[in-house]
């Protein structure tokens, strides 16, 4: 049983398997896939954490967050109790062993990177929303898993007032101009000076003594128009060194970057525990105060504001230059990832599908800026610069941004929001003139695989390649395979994997389960909130997730419609669930079709009763974004029951 259990689940529709026959490959495959991973946790914290949860590893803090990241998300869609408890253990033992209040121990790559629970200024170059919003997906799954944990809804409520100006320790916001004051927030305040350090990590990318002219690889921000070919050795001198920043703090760290659009998760977290109105206010107004930029701005979304708000305020008029914006070495992807996440929290809070048009916006930018190679491929725009629009040719490298082609991120996103003739349109395009992918093949990825596993998801509900779920589900089984092999290997000592200092496997894959059980794109992996179009509950164990044994696939996707297959694999019992509509219950079924016989539904709820071995298949009707999204459980009622608020 999770959390505390009151209210009850209103009354609900019904329907009870009745067919009785072997079970498909895919629902062996996705059951055994679960077994694999909740297997693996157990031995993964035991061979790289000590006893008390803090891993031997020493990063970046939200490296260490990503261990356990989807473990919360995992439980939620029906794993093993251990699961939750080990995330929830690990999560915390790095939360008080990164606390800027103790030194808890001595390692080259180890420094306190934690205040009041929550980023601080010590890894500038890991707290931008790019790693922030890795870091944090830990702790939004959470809610998914059981909303009803007090210490996390206040650590919402916390969290969301260092990012609104309701924080005297972090007045980050400016809620005057609708902006943060720099494009580095933290849980004490945004950063308004740089260290050299920290000037060569993100103009020069960690490189120096370069000759004038050379642009230095992983740029991350610029000083155009004001110092356009930055000499490699300018720290040595101590007046330039002084000079460059003073430049630097001025035209990088004094105003905002949409880059910060990662935010607006974090404060909708806030919402789906409370409820608070606040939390949508803000994420619309700061989702708006971007909107209206591109705009002002002839269509294209500037990369920098100053601290009025207004468009290249420090640099002179220039829209481009800023901190992970058109002009790094990345291009545009990190960019896009907060904006995908924007429009999705906006849709999520409001039902108005015009907040699409963020995102939707800037990607017809880019394919309005196409070129067309050689041999037809088409070339969609990698950044903007000093020469105008830049085009990478071959070498598709995902860490160099050479998204040859366009990768399939955004777009899945956007058609998965919108379910829209027009963002099928734009897939579809990008398919046809994709000459260096196979888009029927499912690829064995990590997690963090700019969704390049959305490819084959997009064919297969487009009726092009019917395998689909059983080559996604062998590719994870494949990923979880290798790590479970690799921690029942591993037979160094706490003190050598201390002094090796390896990264810890990732066990646990979701990526998969996520599109084949929700009928849905992964998250963003860089602080998406989850996306679905339906999830389970347990109602003989009263918790998230789908029951023992029993397995589910979406198989159809409709603008207001979706298949859905449910077998239990148990042979000698029976399994009872609840199918929700959507992530945070923000859709509602209309209608529901078995066996030729509907029936209207009209809720956010249906149930199903599966009795042994047997397997059903539905057709729902549904209205797409129609209820105040939240993390309650069907039973909680209007509100989630939390012990201490």
């Amino acid at each position: 049983m999770t959390g505390n259990q009151t209210g009850s689940v209103p009354k609900l529709v019904k329907v009870r398997a009745t067919q009785v026959s072997p079970p498909p490959g895919w629902a062996l495959l996705e059951r055994r896939l679960m077994k694999l991973m909740e297997d693996a946790v157990e031995p993964m914290v035991d061979k790289y954490a000590e006893k008390g949860g803090a891993f031997y590893y020493a990063d970046d803090v939200d490296d260490l967050y990503e261990r356990v990241y989807n473990w919360g998300l995992f439980y939620a869609m029906g794993a093993d109790r251990k699961v939750l408890d080990l995330g929830l253990q690990q999560w915390h033992a790095t939360t008080r062993f990164f606390a800027d209040d103790i030194v808890s121990r001595v390692h080259p790559r180890f420094q306190p990177q934690i205040h009041n629970e929550y980023y601080n200024q010590a890894a500038a170059g890991a707290n931008e929303w790019y790693h922030q919003g890795e870091g944090n997906m830990a702790f939004y799954h959470f809610g998914l898993a059981d909303p009803t944990i007090s210490e996390n809804v206040r650590r919402a409520r916390r969290f969301a007032a260092m990012f609104m100006d309701e924080d005297p320790e972090a007045p980050n916001y400016d809620p005057r101009h609708r902006i943060f004051r720099s494009p580095i927030q933290t849980s004490v305040g945004p950063m308004h000076h740089a260290t050299v350090d920290n000037v060569i990590m993100w103009l020069q990318g960690g490189e120096t003594g370069y000759e004038q002219g050379y642009r230095p690889y992983r740029v991350r921000a610029t000083l155009d128009p004001v110092v356009t070919d930055l000499e490699g050795n300018w720290f040595e001198d101590p007046a330039r060194r002084d000079e460059i920043l003073k430049l630097f703090d001025h035209i990088v760290l004094n105003g905002d970057v949409p880059h910060s659009l990662g935010a607006t998760a974090l404060i909708t977290n806030a919402f789906l525990y409370t409820g608070e109105d606040k939390y949508k206010q803000w994420v619309l107004d700061y989702t708006e105060g971007w909107m209206e930029r591109i705009e002002r701005n002839g269509g294209i979304l500037p990369d920098n504001v100053g601290p009025t708000g207004e468009i290249g305020e420090n640099r002179n008029g220039l829209w481009w230059g800023g901190l992970y914006g058109w002009n790094t070495f990345v291009g545009h992807y990190i960019m896009f990832s907060s904006l995908t996440i924007a429009a999705e929290c906006a849709l999520l809070l409001t039902g108005d599908f015009g907040y699409l048009e963020l995102l939707r916006s800037q990607i017809r930018l880019l394919m309005d800026n196409a070129i067309t190679r050689e041999d037809g491929q088409l070339l969609l725009p990698a950044r903007y610069g000093p020469n105008g629009w830049e085009y990478a040719r071959d070498d598709y490298d995902y860490e160099k941004g050479r998204f040859v082609p366009y990768r399939m991120q955004e777009l899945a996103h956007l058609y998965h929001a919108s379910m829209a003739q027009e963002d099928y349109d734009l897939i579809v395009r990008i398919r046809d003139t994709d000459k260096m992918r196979d888009w029927d093949h499912a690829p064995v990825l990590g997690e963090k695989s700019y969704a390049d596993t959305e490819l084959a998801r997009f064919q297969y509900y487009d009726g092009k390649n019917p395998d689909w779920p059983e080559k996604i589900l062998q590719a994870e089984y494949q990923n979880a395979l290798n790590d479970f092999e690799s921690i029942l290997n591993e037979n160094r000592d706490a003190k050598t994997l201390i002094a090796n200092n390896p990264s810890p496997p990732t066990t646990v894959y979701t990526k998969g389960l996520t599109q084949v059980t929700m009928g849905a794109p992964q998250s963003v992996y860089t602080g998406g909130l989850l996306r679905a179009t339906v999830r389970y509950f347990d109602t003989d164990r009263t918790r998230p997730g789908l029951p023992p044994d029993v397995a589910a696939l979406v198989d159809k996707l409709g603008t207001d419609s979706a298949g859905l297959q449910l077998i239990n694999l148990n042979a000698g019992e029976t399994r009872n669930l609840i199918v929700q509509a959507g992530a945070f219950a923000e859709h509602e079924f209309v209608e529901l079709t078995h066996e030729g016989q509907t029936v209207q539904v009209g809720s956010k709820y249906f149930a199903v009763r599966l009795p042994p071995g047997t397997s059903i298949r539905l057709d729902v009707g549904m209205r797409r974004f129609a209820h105040r999204p939240t993390y309650a459980f069907p039973w909680h009622g209007d509100t989630i029951p939390v012990p201490y608020q």
